[in-house]
């Protein structure tokens, strides 16, 4: 008899639930990972609550940021064996498509995307192909590279609108990706204000040094002229996936500015388009990210030049997974991890 795992699964109706599944050998060209923790991100939360069932089938196991060790490799698979730290790359591109023949990869037109589109991270084991594992520095705390996945979209997203220093930015959302791409750009030597309603997001915003001011237009828009004599945003960054954070996003943005879409809208929105004209404004979409985007973040995470793990709100064991999505959808948390270790607690401090 095989032996059995540990596995959060999407049910449907908006029910998560933590379930004993059959295990197996990894089949050749690809290794068994045992995440360590996994983060959960607003792509998960849309899948809970119903809103990707056009790509996700319950029952379906679901997660893609984590952090862990190689336990098993399958028949041809070189330069991975068990005990290895890494951390999953979860895109796999067909390598034909227009998209990928440019160069362009990471959007291939017919992308799978680990945790979404097949089984994900949230479990106590995750089969992965061989090439979407990426080596983890030894001395890196795993709860520290769970949030490696995050870190690149928003090294991603920064390069993609062209952040250079000097440049006054706005982060429009101050979750878990708004205050990470405020970070970056600030690494970049721009000038940062996050715009966030929650207070407590805020105040975690002041935490990491980064100024933040309440989603309130008018005085947005006073804080922006002060900032800026005037002249406006030279990139504003819409991560909060509301119609009131891109109207925010649009204003702000001085002549020329550069609109970086991040957050992800379920529906249609409206567009100021006479601004964009006006203002000759730059519209750029940002999605997920490179191989290069990781292995900066990467760095800038091990150096100490991102204090990433100051983003952690709560850590939850597996076994208790619908809390952790309880706790995140309730709001005021910035990101939630769930620890997938066998045997694990809450009570537990090992940061490894």
């Amino acid at each position: 008899m095989s032996p059995t795992y540990l596995a959060a699964r999407y049910e449907g109706g908006g029910v998560i639930a933590a379930t004993p599944l059959e295990g197996g050998a990894p089949p050749p060209g690809h290794v068994h990972v045992a995440p360590a923790y996994t983060g959960i991100c607003g792509t998960d939360l849309h899948v809970v609550h119903g809103d990707m069932d056009a790509r996700v089938h319950p029952p379906a196991v679901i997660g893609h940021e984590t952090a862990g060790h190689v336990v098993a490799v399958g028949e041809g698979v070189e330069g991975w064996q068990p005990g290895d730290a890494v951390t999953v790359v979860p895109l796999h591109a067909d390598g034909t498509c227009p998209a990928c023949l440019a160069g362009h990869g990471h959007v291939c037109q017919h992308l799978t995307f680990l945790g979404v589109d097949s089984p994900g991270a949230l479990a106590e084991r995750w089969e992965v192909p061989a090439d979407t594992l990426l080596r983890l520095p030894a001395d890196l705390p795993m709860r520290t590279a769970a949030l490696l996945e995050p870190t690149a979209v928003a090294v991603h997203d920064v390069h993609r609108a062209r952040v250079v220093a000097g440049e006054a930015v706005v982060v429009v959302g101050g979750g878990p990706v708004g205050l990470l791409v405020a970070l970056v750009a600030r690494e970049r030597g721009a000038h940062v204000l996050v715009v966030e309603p929650d207070e407590a997001r805020r105040r975690t915003a002041a935490g990491l040094g980064l100024d933040a001011v309440p989603a309130d237009d008018d005085a947005v828009a006073e804080e922006v002229r002060r900032r800026t004599g005037e002249a406006g945003a030279a990139v504003a960054f819409e991560v909060s996936g509301t119609q009131p954070g891109l109207d925010t996003a649009v204003a702000v943005l001085a002549v020329r500015g550069r609109l970086c879409q991040v957050g992800i809208h379920p529906r249609p929105r409206t567009l100021d388009l006479h601004r964009v004209f006006w203002r000759e404004l730059e519209l750029l979409g940002a999605r997920l990210y490179t191989r290069e985007d990781w292995a900066e973040a990467v760095a800038l995470v091990h150096d100490g030049r991102l204090p990433v793990a100051d983003l952690v709100s709560d850590v939850v064991p597996l076994a208790e997974v619908a809390t952790a999505f309880e706790r995140l959808a309730a709001g005021g948390a910035v990101k939630v991890l769930v620890d997938c270790r066998p045997g694990s607690s809450v009570d537990e401090r090992d940061q490894r």
